[in-house]
């Protein structure tokens, strides 16, 4: 595998499981921040935004999936994958403790 494809492993991590919060929120009918809400990424947007939203993480973290090879590309790549995983799933914790409730 080339340096690129690691890279595709951990972004396409760090997006597939974006998708999980916004999706849950936005089908739950719940706002939820996005980086579309104002202000930026600490207001809270509709439920019908964090859904487009989750849908989009879904296919660009497909795509990354695809690229990366991460299901045949070894131990690494699934390591790395699941890095981009625990690190964004670690970041929104804490970032969305401090979300608007409205």
């Amino acid at each position: 595998m080339n340096w690129y494809d690691y890279i595709a492993c951990f972004f396409a991590g760090m997006f597939l499981a974006n998708v999980v919060p916004h999706f849950v929120h936005g089908i739950s009918g719940d706002r939820f921040p996005t980086p579309f809400a104002h202000p930026r990424g600490k207001g809270l947007s509709s439920p019908t935004v964090n859904v487009v939203w989750a849908l989009l993480n879904l296919v660009v973290g497909y795509i990354l999936f695809r690229i990366g090879k991460v299901s045949n590309g070894g131990e690494s790549a699934l390591g790395i994958f699941f890095s981009g995983i625990a690190l964004i799933s670690t970041m929104l914790s804490v970032r969305f403790t401090k979300k608007q409730v409205k």
